[in-house]
């Protein structure tokens, strides 16, 4: 099964990166993603260029992913169509032990990035959201290029997804989560002892560390 922290994760999208035309969104709309995204990637750049320790660097991302990215709303789309058979205990410890991994997968990207910079394109439509450019400049490496998508369910903009070379972060993480289900009977208790096992690796390696 392959969870967060074995693909392009979120940070590697985010703080890795992020050709729309303007007059496909309304104007204000436009301007108030743009300039979500812009805020929200100065600050991730910010501290992944800041010289201090990687620890110190989780503990200030930790915050700004909570408060910019819809985890609960991702985590309910990446379990698919098992959300509306999960039970209310097994939503609820899903969507924890989700954040979790969630975060853990973008904190531990952290230190393999240096002296990075981005810039902000256009802005079209993915459906109800609207899909911001960005390209991210990495010293010694290509541009990246990417898709922010911001949606606004909750009455204020969140990263609700992140598309990259063609491929959604959320729609590829619920293929694997819903293949992972289905080969264990359709069971969500599975995946959560998944879930827990992969959070209790990555806390022995960083104790180990």
């Amino acid at each position: 099964m392959t969870f967060l922290v074995g693909r392009r994760t979120l940070l590697s999208v985010l703080a890795v990166g992020c050709a729309g035309f303007m007059a496909a969104v309304p104007a204000r709309a436009a301007q108030s993603a743009k300039a979500f995204i812009q805020t929200f990637g100065d600050q991730l750049v910010t501290i992944v260029n800041s010289p201090v320790s990687l620890a110190e660097k989780k503990q200030k991302v930790l915050p700004l992913v909570q408060q910019n990215v819809d985890i609960d709303g991702i985590g309910r789309y990446c379990l698919g169509r098992y959300w509306k058979v999960a039970t209310p205990e097994q939503k609820s410890r899903y969507l924890s032990l989700f954040h979790q991994v969630l975060v853990n997968a973008i904190t531990d990207k952290l230190g393999e990035y240096r002296g990075v910079s981005f810039t902000i394109g256009g802005v079209s439509k993915n459906g109800d959201d609207d899909a911001v450019d960005a390209t991210l400049v990495r010293p010694q490496q290509p541009p990246a290029t990417m898709q922010w998508i911001v949606g606004y369910q909750s009455g204020s903009p969140k990263v609700v997804d992140v598309i990259g070379e063609g491929a959604s972060l959320r729609l590829t993480q619920r293929n694997d989560y819903s293949a992972f289900v289905a080969r264990n009977g359709g069971s969500v208790d599975t995946l959560l002892k998944a879930l827990q096992k992969q959070l209790d690796h990555h806390t022995q390696a960083a104790t180990n560390n």
